[in-house]
């Protein structure tokens, strides 16, 4: 295996002999190969396309399939066999519709092998394909800092099409990237417009999103929410999916369970339709790298949708289920049927029969549900106090967290923001700052927490109106940007942000293995994109641009 798509990749150069993540090397080469085959997919699809022939069922199982290479989603074999197979039938289905003549194109003709075994040899055979087959490391590094944004564009497309958002534009451009891959003629240039595409296609799909999500469930509101237990039985829910969420409280209604959300669940408590449910009552823990740590201590079962589950421990391996594309060996799968319905009993019964929180404890509340809605519905006040002088500047603290070393920068970074800056957050990076007592300024919350990750189409639609309501552009604000990475979902949101044009973006905790130097100097040179440094130094060079 060889592996370098996250930030906590080994060394800092990436993951050979077992990812940090948990990832053993026979996942990662059963995902290599689920990559090479979806190229040949996507080929035969284009194809396929050009002669009239479009079927949705693959569009769909084509995003789903990139957006279970991500990390931190699926750990499981049998599933990836089950991907592969299901990639290699539809890619043969494909190519007769499309008639397409036969080449000696791998992609286009590799069998999988038939049992679990032979397809796990089979795929170390082509680990990490991808990373021998162009040597000059500028152009192999920006080719896969498109792949890995797109990996993020499909997460998001995945979410945003659960909830019947779907975009033929963007299924279609899924298609011509992952081919793309397996063109060598492409060059430096070519890949720096196709990562650009990748942003441009990421805001397409997060509006999608962002459109399935308000439209289902209403616009946020600003919220309280508890963070200490209620009496009574307990389920917690980490990941991200609010149709999951929204299944499981209207199955537990009147049964004595109380629902909480983990990790980048916490912003799902401003939504009205899921506000509703009284037993819907509060959050547990913090970030997903903390969840070995933090899970035990629940007195419920667990469940994982989306992404960010680790290796479950003893304490929570019987107790833990997932659902959609997360999967790990051996846990238990609730699967949707033929209309998306989930039946939760096996975990509501789990539930019932542990014994849940014997009392009520009061640990504090934080606020979440600033959305753009609730912003720009206060669009006015803001924007007199930025120009009366009261409100220097808006600091958007953004993206993942991580175990690494280096993610303190973000919570000193806010902790020493002077009391007339606004703090905007979004992302599970909020937990290492999400219940400081940051107080208000002229009424309002210094802390405005946007919502997840899958939420970040908010920001630039806030930053948008802003410009707007100041008459000048987005770089023109009293705006920084510092954004914190780990995985591809991050890619894609730094992607769109590059696309957008923005400027003076401060990235850390490190820079990716995968960026060549050149390209970032180009990145720099273009946008000024520059590595995060000390919080005082950051802080001075911010306001120094005011």
């Amino acid at each position: 295996m060889f592996c370098w798509q996250c930030e906590q990749t080994r060394n800092g150069t990436g993951c050979e002999a077992g990812g940090v993540c948990g990832k053993k090397p026979e996942v990662a080469d059963l995902q290599d190969l689920l990559r090479l085959i979806l190229t040949g997919l996507s080929k035969a699809a284009l194809a396929a396309r050009a002669k009239g022939h479009v079927d949705n069922e693959i569009d769909r199982f084509t995003i789903g399939a990139v957006f279970s290479t991500i990390t931190n989603v699926d750990f499981d074999p049998p599933r990836f066999q089950e991907l592969i197979n299901k990639a290699a039938a539809y890619r043969d289905q494909l190519k007769q519709k499309a008639d397409m003549p036969e080449c000696d194109c791998e992609e286009m003709n590799l069998k999988p092998a038939e049992t679990l075994d032979s397809l796990i040899k089979q795929a170390a055979d082509h680990s990490a394909y991808w990373h021998k087959d162009l040597p000059e490391a500028a152009t192999l590094g920006l080719r896969e800092t498109a792949v890995y944004g797109l990996k993020g564009l499909c997460a998001y497309a995945d979410h945003a099409s659960v909830l019947g958002q779907e975009d033929e534009n963007l299924f279609k451009f899924v298609y011509e990237c992952l081919a793309a891959t397996r063109d060598k003629s492409l060059t430096l240039d070519d890949w720096l417009a196709m990562a650009l595409k990748v942003g441009e296609m990421n805001v397409l799909a997060m509006k999608l999103l962002d459109d399935g999500n308000t439209g289902a469930y209403g616009h946020p509101v600003p919220t309280k929410v508890p963070l200490g237990p209620k009496t009574g039985k307990a389920i917690v829910v980490s990941g991200h999916d609010l149709k999951d969420l929204k299944m499981l409280l209207e199955q537990t209604k009147g049964k004595g369970i109380n629902i909480y959300t983990h990790g980048e669940m916490l912003p799902t408590h401003g939504y009205p339709e899921l506000k509703k449910y009284p037993h819907f009552h509060g959050h547990f823990g913090t970030a997903w790298q903390h969840q070995t740590a933090e899970l035990p201590e629940f007195p419920g079962p667990v469940l994982f949708t989306t992404n960010c589950i680790q290796r479950p421990g003893p304490a929570t391996g019987d107790r833990t289920f997932t659902t959609g594309l997360v999967g790990w060996p051996g846990m238990p799968q609730i699967k949707a049927d033929s209309k998306g319905h989930k039946d939760f009993t096996p975990i509501i019964e789990k539930a019932l029969s542990m014994p849940g929180y014997d009392m009520d404890e009061d640990k504090g509340e934080v606020m979440v549900g600033f959305g753009h809605n609730a912003v720009l519905s206060v669009a006015d006040k803001v924007v007199e106090l930025v120009k009366s002088g009261k409100i220097k500047r808006f600091i958007l603290v953004g993206g993942c967290d991580g175990a690494k070393p280096g993610r303190n920068y973000y919570t000193e970074l806010v902790d020493k923001a002077p009391q007339d800056t606004i703090i905007l957050t979004l992302a599970c990076g909020k937990f290492r700052f999400f219940d400081h007592k940051l107080g208000e300024f002229e009424g309002l919350p210094r802390l405005l927490d946007i919502g997840q990750c899958n939420d970040a189409y908010s920001a630039v639609i806030i930053a948008q109106a802003l410009a707007k309501a100041f008459d000048c552009e987005i770089n023109d604000l009293p705006l920084s940007l510092v954004l914190s990475w780990y995985e591809q979902k991050a890619c894609a949101v730094l992607l769109s942000l590059l696309y957008l044009g923005i400027k003076n973006m401060r990235l850390g905790p490190t820079l990716p293995a995968f960026i060549h130097p050149d390209v970032l100097n180009v990145l720099h040179e273009k946008l000024n994109l520059t590595p995060i440094g000390t919080p005082e130094d950051d802080l001075k060079a911010m306001f120094a641009q005011s």
